[in-house]
């Protein structure tokens, strides 16, 4: 059960893998999964629901709480590139119990971020089109008994066309990818550019509201705050994404960190400046329960037609996201197969060296989470997953300096003040783990013991790693 992979083995097996993706690609693949619906949509909401104007606030402080951990990754990556991320690193400093219930937690993350995108993507599609009389009816619009819905048609069709071409090969899905990414920075950039001109400064005032509990949580106060934090954890998660691909990598130990780090770092710049002129273009209340706060801050402020840009603009560039995921769920599944955790046709390889059967999973089991789940259910749903994986890293640190430069290699890039800021980024995953609310945490528990049934009942028999010692 605490048996550890040997490093050697997983570069061996994930050696068969394509080597194509630059430190452009990862950067791309890194903001077009960080910037993802989560800054069109979630800025608003979280204002509205917890923070007032502070929402800039907790973004900050979330990305605090990221950018450590993505410290740890970043040396995690450039040591071990393999396909899976934490799941497989985990598997080599802890041992492989402790490396599937990390690996686990993540699975939980790109399924729900698949359904969570998808709905985004969908919501904003629909408000784009809905000025010009065209109206899905509310049975194609929503999840299953969300408003008369049934299945949400357009998420389905995004999900299964990133599919479909990331099936087809990650360099061309990188190509899309980075096209897609600098039109989406532009759009954020132009909602920010003509949204300052519209800024009133009474929308900041009070800029941290008086403290108050409502139904939907606490709102005001440094506790509204902590609560937007937990809420936009999720924001910051893209990059596991890039780590996952670091098997796909050229050079991984200058790609991966310059990718993780790189990404993140402008993805901070970027939800900020958004977060700060959406609260000041209309008052925050106005954006409760609105999947699209971007477009109707423009609308409100009398710019329908740039409304219209950035909407459309918005709504391509969340394939981005779509993509991110789609590759790096479909290599953690793929890891999963390749070591007999789950059904060994989900690790194997086509005849282009492409995990497709693992693609495929995640793609069904996405859109039907999408089906049955709405947005606003899913979105701290995806946090809790994430945040147990980061504990992990963070601690996994310690396990694999001693091990550098001997059966690991000694990577070009290491976490600054170590023993510190491991210890750093494992406190900051379990407070903003602690602050996501009772059903997140519910689900969190139930995805766990989930894992352990699968796990005695299926992976510690059929494990490649138990059958070889």
């Amino acid at each position: 059960m605490n048996k550890k992979e040997d490093p050697r083995v997983y570069e061996n097996k994930d050696g068969h893998l394509v080597r194509s993706l630059k430190v452009k690609d990862f950067l791309a693949l890194g903001v077009g999964t960080i910037v993802s619906a989560s800054i069109f949509t979630l800025p608003g909401e979280v204002a509205a629901l917890h923070t007032g104007p502070a929402v800039a606030i907790s973004f900050v402080l979330a990305a605090i709480a990221a950018g450590l951990v993505a410290f740890a990754y970043a040396e995690m990556a450039a040591a071990m590139p393999f396909a899976g991320s934490a799941y497989s690193w985990i598997n080599v400093v802890f041992g492989e119990f402790w490396g599937w219930v990390a690996g686990w937690a993540l699975l939980a993350e790109y399924f729900i971020a698949l359904a969570f995108v998808g709905s985004g993507l969908s919501a904003n599609f629909r408000a784009l089109i809905a000025p010009i009389g065209l109206k899905l009816p509310a049975s194609l619009s929503n999840a299953f008994g969300t408003n008369g819905g049934i299945i949400d048609a357009i998420s389905l069709i995004s999900i299964l066309l990133v599919a479909i071409l990331i099936g087809r090969g990650v360099s061309r899905a990188a190509r899309v990818e980075n096209a897609l990414v600098i039109l989406k920075v532009l759009a954020i950039l132009l909602f920010i550019v003509v949204g300052l001109t519209a800024i009133k400064g009474a929308n900041f005032t009070p800029f941290i509201p008086k403290y108050r509990p409502t139904a939907h949580g606490p709102f005001g106060g440094w506790q509204g705050i902590y609560a937007g934090v937990s809420m936009i954890f999720l924001s910051y998660i893209g990059f596991d994404s890039i780590a996952a691909n670091s098997a796909e990598a050229i050079n991984p130990q200058k790609t991966m960190p310059r990718g993780i780090l790189g990404s993140l770092a402008i993805a901070v710049a970027l939800f900020v400046g958004v977060s700060l002129v959406l609260v000041g273009m209309m008052p925050y209340k106005m954006y409760a329960n609105s999947a699209e706060p971007v477009g109707l801050a423009l609308r409100f402020a009398g710019h329908p037609i740039v409304a219209v840009v950035v909407q459309t603009i918005a709504v391509l560039g969340m394939f981005t996201a779509l993509i991110g995921m789609s590759m790096a769920g479909s290599r953690l599944i793929y890891s999963f197969g390749r070591d007999g955790m789950l059904p060994k046709w989900l690790g194997k390889l086509n005849s282009d060296r492409r995990p497709n059967n693992a693609l495929w999973t995640l793609t069904i089991i996405g859109i039907l989470l999408g089906a049955f789940f709405p947005f606003s259910m899913l979105s701290q749903l995806v946090s809790a997953g994430t945040l147990i994986a980061f504990m992990f890293v963070s601690l996994g640190i310690y396990r694999l300096r001693p091990r550098e430069g001997k059966d690991i290699d000694d990577p070009s890039f290491k976490m600054p003040f170590y023993p510190v800021m491991p210890a750093l980024g494992f406190l900051a995953a379990l407070i903003v783990f602690l602050g996501l609310d009772y059903q997140a945490k519910l689900y969190a528990g139930i995805w766990f013991i989930l894992g352990l049934i699968i796990y005695f009942t299926y992976g510690i028999r059929h494990s490649i790693l138990s059958k070889n010692k």
